[in-house]
């Protein structure tokens, strides 16, 4: 092999070794929080945040159960304590259970005591109703180092979200919808909320799933949703 050539191919694989060592450090310094999943499958999570409400959450498990849909709710400590039933009736269901505070507070406002205290009062009434969640998305989606630091040493992953429905204003139904199929990819993890009437998710809930599902989507929760990383290596283990 003639010497030019063999020193062009030398350095193609010095530079290509260089590029995989960057893109792992990328990938490790990204698994602090998770937006979406890097995947081909068609698969995608579905997220509800800021309940348990007394008449918002109850219409939108009656949907799932009925599409045959598990989600994964964030719960705020305090509603659980104003709906404990509810609670327990999407842990029987089968849905995921994540922590989303106590309160809605922005965190990284908050001292390192009481962003501890966030977790412990949320904690003090989710774990009479099912197991410790493993999963942590902050209010408002506001984070620092400190509160990255605080949710893993408590053994949380930091969950975000890829698709944001803004249900939350109210806006009308077929805005949510719109949001969810032009924005869908697989992988994606879906923000919709129950922490509140009125809301219109729940009505634009069971067009958003069929629709989904007529374009090859399945749901899953977040946690099975991870095992569908095709980088292997992006995530911790749960």
């Amino acid at each position: 092999m003639p010497v030019r050539k063999f020193h062009s191919m030398l350095c193609t694989v010095v530079i290509m070794a260089a590029m995989f060592v960057v893109i792992d450090k990328e990938l490790a310094n990204d698994s602090k929080t998770i937006s979406k999943v890097p995947t081909n499958q068609k698969v995608v999570a579905l997220t509800i945040d800021d309940g348990p409400h007394k008449r918002v959450t109850p219409e939108i498990l009656a949907i799932l159960k009925d599409k045959k849909v598990k989600a994964t709710f964030f719960v705020l400590g305090t509603n659980v304590e104003n709906s404990p039933t509810i609670l327990a009736q999407e842990v029987a269901d089968g849905h995921e259970i994540g922590v989303h505070a106590y309160n809605h507070p922005s965190l990284p406002k908050l001292s390192d005591k009481k962003i501890e205290e966030e977790f412990e009062k949320a904690e003090a009434v989710i774990l009479p109703i099912t197991e410790k969640p493993t999963l942590f998305r902050p209010p408002g989606g506001a984070f620092n180092e400190r509160v990255l630091r605080i949710a893993k040493q408590r053994g949380y992953q930091v969950i975000l979200w890829s698709i944001d429905t803004r249900d939350w204003a109210c806006p009308p139904e077929k805005k949510i919808i719109d949001a969810v199929f032009n924005e869908v990819k697989p992988g994606s993890i879906i923000l919709m909320h129950d922490g509140q009437y009125p809301i219109p998710t729940p009505h634009a809930l069971g067009t958003i799933i069929d629709g989904l599902h007529e374009r090859g989507y399945t749901f899953v929760t977040v946690s099975e949703l991870l095992h569908y990383n095709e980088v292997g290596h992006t995530f911790p283990r749960l």
